[in-house]
């Protein structure tokens, strides 16, 4: 039911990613073949996404509602409805962590919404790249960052929020 988040997938833009979709383990067979390192799941605080739905994210079993930031190894609930709601302020925990980040992935939902420049440059500024994709995309993403052992940070919306009521009306 549904796509994969592992990096052989994660540039292919894959129309499948609109839905919930979970991880198993044989996932990542094909990119085993070339890449064993870095796919092995060691516990030196790299968390991945397991899987996401319009009510939140499945990160290492641990389910979190609604949008949240991931700061390795916290996993923190994110206090933001929409990207109009990513501002200066939204972002201020990305840029006091020390050890300092070097990449912020910004999720905006089901898809690519445009951030405020302000909030752009002031991240530009703090030293930290900023990569903007829908969320299925920056789950991808922040996981593929993950398994290279960068320092990554993450504030995820879950896709299709305005799909919320639909799923509590089930």
């Amino acid at each position: 039911s549904g796509g994969h988040l592992f990096p052989s997938h994660c540039f292919q833009g894959s129309p499948f990613l609109s839905r919930g979709h979970r991880l198993e383990p044989g996932d990542d067979e094909l990119y085993q073949r070339t890449t064993v390192s870095v796919m092995q799941k060691e516990r030196d605080g790299g968390i991945l996404i397991n899987s996401y739905s319009s009510a939140g994210f499945n990160i290492d079993g641990n389910r979190v509602f609604g949008p949240c930031a991931l700061l390795p190894p916290a996993i923190l609930q994110w206090n933001v409805g929409t990207h109009k709601d990513i501002t200066e302020e939204s972002v201020s925990l990305f840029h006091m962590l020390e050890p300092r980040i070097e990449l912020l992935v910004l999720g905006t939902g089901a898809r690519l919404e445009r951030i405020d420049p302000s909030v752009l440059a002031l991240l530009k500024r703090k030293g930290i790249a900023v990569e903007v994709q829908d969320t299925p995309n920056a789950c991808a993403t922040f996981n593929f960052l993950v398994s290279e052992r960068r320092v990554v940070a993450a504030g995820l919306i879950p896709p299709s929020a305005s799909t919320a009521l639909e799923v509590q009306q089930e």
